[in-house]
């Protein structure tokens, strides 16, 4: 019985982040590993949790190799002198050599990641979990797939998000030489055969990780509403039969959601650094040419203000963005918006970057596509110079592009799948509705008929366009923000937890009263 009132203590685990608050703990700012998107989507909520008054810690792999960059400039005395005024620290470090050498934060190959996840796992299990005795456990993806069974043997609430399906397979006797005692949750785990003994499994039956996390969790989510359906409704091949089981189970048990993820604050061409001009819903007509004239310029492009530009945000992979679609149709689109000087500009990596450069060069077309590696300064400003954004995805868990463009008052040509489905509406300009242009078969005759749309719509009067767009920043500033996501995770914490997560006049922090002793 706990003698003060005091806010529910959660604990989020997770292999990368990308920027903690700076008061979470004396060293928070000089902590980043990031690999993709999951450090960023991590790195929003802690921060909206902790801003908004909630009891939040993490544990993350202690990168040494990866922090030393940021780390080497502090002297030593100033970091015992931070340790010392800020004791109280919510960061919370795996130790291990494993992870002290790594210059990524994952490796080139995949038995040394399995190394990687059951060393942070077994010092999330063996030591941040009973110095922390957190009231809730969030942990997301294959890294942290062991957690939730620990969680659910001690009565535990867990949540388990799901960010990439890819797993990965290991035997138990593998996981103990790890340092991991699982013979007493090893019932909590999902294996690839049914298991009736400890024994039998140990050496024989691999465990799937991620499987195990949906399995064990006491609730489950991915990062979009559709996304989650399309998995339940074995829409997509790449999702293994067993994961596509147990999310069917916990729909059916009502214990699974989808949470869309959100851009990151810096995304707003009010304030963007990286802009040749900042603008507004208000201003956005001069804006965006101002930034279409520097663009043109830098890139080596036509300079025509009313030059339609599309860009391309997403990396180059034909398997899930699509890119082979744009590419059998490249020649005629351009072809056909010759006399209005149509432009396309990638940036963005992948091997598909030479088919796209082979196919200019052969055609002639340089001032009229431009194909640059990615880098964050040329992605701000395409979003501000271009009309549209291409993103005709086989598949989206969530994606970002479609919500960040329409910030800028860029409007996405998109195939209405996953995350795409949950924040693009095909645009009517007679109703007032819509904020892009969808379609809905996976062929290159899609593609070309929403590009069709969105050029329809390009040539309509000056003020007609301009109202439709700043209602579409307007409302997109609003709707897509780390707030709004951080909302729905409070209300799934509180729904799990049963008590709210955040009380008002709260001055001492909670301590569940368990044990890991087994």
């Amino acid at each position: 019985m706990k003698e003060t009132q005091c806010n529910p203590r959660i604990l989020v685990v997770t292999p990368e982040v990308t920027y903690l608050p700076d008061r979470m703990g004396g060293l928070a700012s000089f902590y980043t590993a990031k690999a993709g998107g999951l450090a960023d989507v991590s790195a929003a909520l802690i921060s909206a949790l902790f801003e908004q008054g909630a009891d939040v810690h993490v544990a993350m792999p202690d990168y040494r190799a990866l922090f030393s960059d940021k780390l080497a400039p502090v002297l030593k005395q100033e970091i015992n002198r931070i340790q010392r005024k800020m004791p109280d620290d919510r960061i919370h470090l795996a130790e291990d050599r494993a992870f002290y050498y790594m210059n990524r934060v994952y490796s080139f190959y995949g038995e040394e990641n399995i190394k990687l996840a059951l060393a942070f796992q077994r010092e999330v299990i063996n030591n941040i979990i009973p110095r922390v005795q957190p009231d809730l456990i969030h942990c997301n993806d294959w890294m942290a797939g062991l957690i939730p069974a620990v969680a659910r043997e001690h009565g535990i609430p867990c949540l388990f998000t799901i960010h990439n399906v890819h797993t990965v397979k290991t035997s138990l006797a593998y996981i103990e030489d790890r340092g991991i005692d699982a013979a007493y949750f090893w019932q909590n785990l999902y294996y690839e055969k049914m298991a009736t003994s400890y024994e039998q499994v140990r050496d024989s039956i691999p465990v799937d990780l991620l499987t195990s996390g949906i399995f064990a969790a006491h609730f489950v989510n991915v990062v979009s509403p559709t996304f989650l359906q399309e998995i339940v409704d074995g829409r997509h091949h790449f999702v293994e039969g067993q994961i596509h089981r147990e999310m069917a189970n916990k729909v059916r048990a009502e214990c699974a959601a989808g949470i869309l993820n959100a851009p990151d604050p810096s995304f707003n061409p009010t304030i963007d650094k990286d802009l040749a001009q900042n603008y507004g819903p208000r201003d956005h007509v001069t804006g965006k040419r101002k930034n279409k004239q520097y663009f043109q310029k830098k890139l080596g492009l036509l300079p025509d203000v009313q030059a339609p530009i599309f860009f391309w945000p997403s990396r180059l992979d034909p398997i899930q963005k699509g890119c082979q679609l744009l590419a059998d149709i490249f020649y005629k689109v351009i072809s056909d918006y010759w006399d209005q000087n149509l432009q396309i500009v990638f940036v963005a990596n992948g091997d598909y970057q030479m088919v796209f450069r082979d196919i200019v060069n052969f055609h002639r077309f340089q001032k009229r596509v431009a194909i640059c590696d990615f880098s964050n300064e040329l992605e701000h400003l395409a979003y501000s110079a271009a009309d549209f954004i291409l993103m005709p995805s086989s598949f989206e868990p969530c994606g970002l592009p479609q919500m960040i463009a329409p910030i800028y008052g860029t409007l996405p040509v998109a195939r209405d799948t996953g995350g795409i489905h949950d924040t693009i509406t095909h645009l009517e300009v007679d109703k007032n509705t819509g904020n892009g242009f969808l379609f809905k078969n996976y062929d290159a005759g899609g593609l070309l008929w929403a590009i069709e749309q969105a050029m329809i719509f390009y040539k309509l009067p000056q003020n007609t366009k301009a109202k439709q767009v700043k209602r579409i920043m307007t409302e997109s500033v609003t709707r897509f923000t780390h707030a709004n996501t951080a909302r729905q995770y409070i209300k799934l914490y509180e729904k799990m937890l049963e008590r709210p997560l955040i009380l008002e006049n709260v001055t001492e922090s909670c301590s569940a009263n368990f044990s890991l002793e087994k």
